[in-house]
């Protein structure tokens, strides 16, 4: 076992505290990471707070993870020390399932070992559940290690080892490109990534927001359009527009009134994990055989050519970074919406 410093919470009401962990000893296949910056996500403060349940404690949040490789066990081929890495929300799966395969181990049948909070044998971490990247260090097994190209830096690329790929797979996976419409619901963490790389991806990319107070980031993010919600003409001028829209936030939305945006085929992906139920009329489906569907992550491969991508068209994500004694407050402002557009933390001040 080595020693790295981390930043804990040990409640739900609690404040973070710097702490002493302890990261397991490398194995074969272990790669040792110095950790650099790690973002935060709406997930961490879900967790830290125990607001999904379950939260396991002391809990030391962080998936959003840069850094350099410190150190690789004997049999590792895919990484170096000294090169730019990150790691995202899963540090491993079986490896064996049909997801696992096919190169889709966010849906790992057995299911995937994921940052942080997730039990794991006292052998591979001695407090019983995995602990996250507000820490000066980590171990993960190579395959779920991804390169972090030189053309990000390494603060504007974390957030995008989350956020960035959360909406690069459904971008992905339902053909958005020259040709097609595309509607981001809400320009935060996610939609604002989301903004980018439709538009380089080649969309007509709408941004649909509840005001005009983003409009102007919108545009130089790649926005061709930008709606306002809150005005009920927009449902009304809009009505069949769309391919794709993507849903980023966890509000709850009229979801009904959005699913009539999208033209013939249309499909509407939801991201966000609100708390209530999705209302919908059947017919609001069936009039257009429009569909909903929903994504998580997007697999280790698939992580890494979201990266590749954002490094071609020099996409990363809007940061304020903060230093580890500033992550109540930023938890704070993340809830009231007063960020643009993601905190990252400096491991340097750890």
């Amino acid at each position: 076992m080595s020693n790295a410093a981390a930043y804990a919470v040990s409640a739900p009401d609690g404040a973070f505290e710097k702490v002493t962990i302890e990261r397991r000893e490398l194995g074969p296949h272990d790669v040792l990471i110095a950790v650099a910056y790690a973002g935060i996500c709406h997930s961490d403060i879900h967790t830290a707070r125990d607001e999904w349940g379950g939260t396991k404690y002391p809990c030391v949040p962080g998936h959003e993870i840069t850094g350099h490789v410190a150190a690789v066990g004997a049999a590792v081929s895919r990484h170096r020390v000294g090169d730019r890495v990150g790691v995202g929300c899963m540090v491993d799966s079986c490896g064996v399932c049909a997801p696992c395969l096919a190169d889709e181990e966010q849906y790992c049948v057995k299911g995937a070992v994921m940052t942080y909070n997730t039990a794991v044998d006292t052998s591979t971490q001695p407090e019983g559940h995995t602990m996250g990247g507000y820490s000066t260090q980590i171990v993960v097994t190579e395959n779920f290690v991804v390169s972090i190209p030189d053309g990000i830096g390494l603060d504007i690329a974390a957030p995008l080892l989350c956020a960035g790929v959360t909406v690069f797979s459904p971008l992905r996976h339902w053909n958005a490109g020259p040709g097609k419409k595309v509607a981001i619901i809400g320009m935060g963490g996610l939609g604002h990534v989301a903004v980018k790389i439709a538009s380089a991806m080649g969309a007509e990319v709408t941004v649909l927001s509840h005001s005009l107070s983003k409009q102007e980031d919108g545009r130089r993010f790649g926005a061709d359009h930008y709606f306002a919600t809150g005005d009920k003409q927009t449902f009304r001028d809009l009505r069949g527009r769309f391919d794709l829209i993507i849903n980023t936030v966890s509000a709850d939305l009229p979801i009904d009134n959005y699913m009539r945006l999208l033209n013939l085929d249309g499909t509407m992906v939801v991201l966000g994990m609100p708390e209530k139920p999705i209302d919908i009329r059947p017919y609001t489906l069936a009039s257009y055989r429009r569909s909903l569907s929903g994504s998580m992550i997007g697999g280790i491969a698939q992580t890494q050519e979201m990266l590749d991508f954002c490094a071609q068209y020099e996409i990363g994500a809007e940061i304020e970074l903060i230093s580890a004694d500033e992550i109540d407050n930023a938890y704070d402002r993340v809830v009231a919406s007063d960020v643009r557009y993601r905190f990252v933390i400096d491991a340097a001040t750890i």
